[in-house]
């Protein structure tokens, strides 16, 4: 029988800054952290040729090491990787790739300090890339943790990064070649059969918050129907009469994780979609832009439906109807999957004799995780399928035709949630690979090898140990990967769930936070006349290209008891006040912009200041832009507050800690749905990079770092004209002592103008 990959805690080293629920903290001594499971490696050898070959992939506490075989099935074999994770790793999902004819889900390693130096491994499913970048984050917790230990014996260097093994690299043939890798038995099927789990006895996500958003949102939702146990919504909030569309939602609880969810949306295949889909079954893939966006060719039959009116627009009656529209995909930091789809032109697929081309409306897909009841099993998600259509034909439907809804195209689309509802139930194999794996905390098998490998006086960084070219390994692992069927002992499984906590947002609003700053000082006059920026600062709501400083009651933040009952409450002030933005446009992205002579912190108005807090939000595009975000303390920072502890801190600490809320006030709800309203721990999103000199701290933030973050950030700025965006930054909280939370500071940038930005001197 097979031996499902587990993850496994062992009890015994220090505990670390601890996690995003704070639950664990408490206690002094830190659990080992294991986990291990098959992956696909990824890579270019020493003659050019790419490989993809599928090994083991073993993490025990910072530890990485890679097997061609399960060295729990195979005693004393040796790895032909090894390295450790050091508090500089940054792991970024690519997306889909395909290899082969088989479509795999790609994660890159690389050095935040040297790109060059970088590795990539891929899985079967998105959710097996979710969760190893929940367990590459663990061990990068021990690494930061052992670091800020300062042990001669634990801590990471990153100036040798060496081959440990000592071998050159040999040219192998590949006999094989990449198809039998992706064949039935050692491609994706397997590693579906041989899931890679984190236990659910931890959290199911590190990042996770309590409630579903984090900003208060406009939209107002009325239940006009309900379906199958789904339930269809339309906005009813600040609706204007001429307007051409109205926006609806159908909302179904599915049996099942995100995860699973998920890849059953996104895939095309014809035979699975028609057991759920009524509508548009009939896709294929016309072309893929990158990891996170495609291409999709449909066409259906309108016979059945008769009210066409309720689509944008209206047709003369053909007997079949193709569309094209592209899709965009993403995962938040709290696991929810967000696809967004759009009407497209592509010239592969020109209009087809026999069918009318039509427009398909925009809609978008949002499937977030819920934490069953006590006791029970399996996932549970949130599923919310929206769309825009035609607001002529759906009030009239309200008012007179209600019997012919059924008949509406719009309505198919809506159902298309009961059908993934009742299709997901009827197939508990979908269901069934997400259970967790508990083993005793026994030494395994491979302790022995790991033990040695913990005990070298240097340790090669992980991502050059990916990264190197795979055919160097020991003699006696040149046969092939094909001996991959496990006859290790049966291993006991349990599902473990998690109480639903409560989380309705408290009236009353965060507490003062005028302690992060020195009492003993009295307080200077912060007047933005004196501080001057390329933006300027709006005077009214109906100004444009200009910034405004609103207070943070529209965002949610941690509340004094968040660690015992995940409640939030409304932010109050801003600690800090926003005294100038300046909005640039480079050829190439800029940090320490700070240290610009002509820059704020520079002139004398700015030397005066007890503390300036500079963000430097650098923007991807042709040409790049830099939003630079001034924040001014009126007194001294506190050294032992937790600001002051942030602003002194190392690099890994701010990483963790820095979290960036955002919210569309006023724009496409399209665009507010890709944007989201969840808090984002930055520096686990995309790179930061940290100067701190003087009387200032500035942060950069490099949004290109990240395929999602580049993804979204060209969808803003399609619409960046017509959205009134607001962002709020603070210093998660994770200790009693650091609750309630407070808002650093927050910037309203309204219908900012790209033309605008101001080139920035060299």
């Amino acid at each position: 029988m097979e031996s499902p990959p587990v993850t496994k805690r062992v009890s015994g080293s220090p505990e670390s800054g601890g996690s995003e629920s704070g639950a664990e903290e408490k206690s002094c001594n830190r659990t080992r952290f294991e986990y291990f499971g098959w992956v696909y490696h990824l890579g270019t050898n020493s003659i050019g040729r790419e490989f993809c070959h599928l090994r083991f992939l073993y993490i025990r506490g910072k530890y990485v090491m890679m097997y061609k075989r399960d060295p729990h099935e195979n005693p004393g074999i040796k790895p032909i990787r090894r390295g450790v994770v050091g508090n500089t790793l940054m792991v970024e999902e690519l997306g889909r790739r395909k290899v082969n004819d088989g479509d795999l889900y790609v994660l890159r390693f690389y050095n935040r300090l040297d790109e060059e130096k970088k590795g990539e491994i891929a899985c079967a499913t998105a959710g097996e890339t979710r969760k190893w970048m929940e367990a590459f984050e663990q061990a990068k917790q021990q690494a930061e943790y052992e670091l800020s230990q300062s042990s001669t014996r634990n801590r990471l260097s990153v100036e040798d990064e060496i081959d440990l093994e000592g071998r050159r690299p040999r040219v192998r043939r590949y006999a094989h070649d990449l198809k039998k890798l992706i064949r039935i038995g050692h491609g994706p099927e397997t590693l579906l059969r041989r899931s890679s789990n984190l236990g659910k006895h931890q959290r199911t996500n590190e990042f996770m918050e309590g409630d579903a958003a984090d900003a208060v949102e406009a939209h107002e939702w009325r239940c006009v129907r309900t379906v199958s146990g789904v339930r269809i919504f339309e906005d009813v909030s600040d609706h204007k009469p001429l307007s051409k569309t109205v926006l609806v939602k159908a909302v179904g609880v599915v049996d099942a994780s995100p995860d699973t969810v998920f890849e059953v949306v996104l895939n095309l295949d014809r035979l699975r979609r028609y057991e759920w889909d009524s509508l548009t079954g009939d896709l294929e893939l016309v072309d893929s832009l990158n990891g996170h966006s495609d291409v999709v060719y449909g066409s259906y039959d309108p016979r059945a439906l008769s009210s066409q009116k309720l689509m944008c627009g209206s047709y003369r009656w053909q007997s079949k109807r193709d569309f094209i529209f592209s899709r965009q995909w993403f995962r938040g930091q709290d696991g929810t999957y967000t696809i967004l789809q759009f009407p497209a032109i592509h010239k592969k697929r020109p209009a087809k004799s026999g069918y009318q081309r039509i427009k398909i409306n925009p809609s978008s897909w949002e499937i977030r995780d819920l934490r069953g009841l006590s006791g029970s099993s399996g996932g549970r998600s949130l599923v919310t399928h929206m769309l825009e259509i035609d607001s002529g034909g759906w009030f009239k439907w309200k008012c007179y035709q209600s019997s012919k809804f059924e008949k509406s195209i719009p309505y198919a689309l809506l159902n298309q949630v009961s059908g993934l509802k009742a299709y997901i139930s009827a197939n508990p194999a979908l269901t069934c690979e997400s259970s967790t794996t508990l083993v005793d905390t026994k030494t395994s098998d491979v302790s022995g090898s790991i033990s040695e490998f913990e005990d070298a006086e240097v340790a090669d960084e992980f991502y050059d140990a990916i990264a190197a070219d795979s055919s160097s390994s020991s003699s006696d692992d040149e046969d092939s990967d094909a001996e991959l069927d496990s006859k290790g002992q049966r291993v006991k499984l349990k599902n473990v769930s998690w109480a639903i906590a409560s989380l309705a947002l408290k009236a009353k609003k965060a507490m003062d936070a005028s302690h992060e700053l020195d009492p003993n000082v009295d307080p200077i006059n912060l007047d933005s006349i004196e501080f001057c920026g390329s933006m300027q600062k709006g005077k009214g709501e109906g100004d444009s290209n200009c910034w405004t400083s609103p207070s943070g009651a529209g965002f949610k933040i941690r509340g004094k008891t968040y660690l015992k009952d995940s409640a939030k409450v409304a932010g109050g002030d801003p600690l800090l006040k926003l005294i100038a933005v300046d909005w640039f446009k480079l050829e190439t992205s800029r940090s320490k912009v700070a240290l610009h002579p002509k820059c704020l912190v520079q002139s004398e108005a700015g030397k005066k200041l007890p503390f300036i807090l500079v963000v430097n939000l650098q923007v991807p595009a042709k040409p790049n832009y830099s939003l630079v975000l001034y924040y001014a303390a009126d007194r001294p920072v506190n050294k032992n507050s937790l600001l002051g502890k942030f602003i002194d801190g190392n690099d890994a600490f701010r990483d963790s800690r820095f979290k960036l809320i955002p919210s569309i006030v006023q724009g496409y709800w399209m665009v507010k749905r890709a944007v989201g309203t969840k808090a984002c721990l930055l520096g686990k999103a995309v790179t930061c990079y940290y100067l701190r000199q003087d009387n200032f701290l500035e942060i950069d933030v490099d949004i290109g770092s990240s395929s999602v973050a580049r993804s979204i950030i060209g969808l803003v700025l399609g619409y960046v004209t017509s959205l009134v965006v607001d962002l709020a930054i603070l210093i998660e909280g994770r200790e009693e002592k650091e609750l309630p939370e407070y808002i650093l500071g927050t910037v309203r940038l309204n219908r900012v103008r790209l033309d605008t930005a101001v080139p920035l001197e060299n």
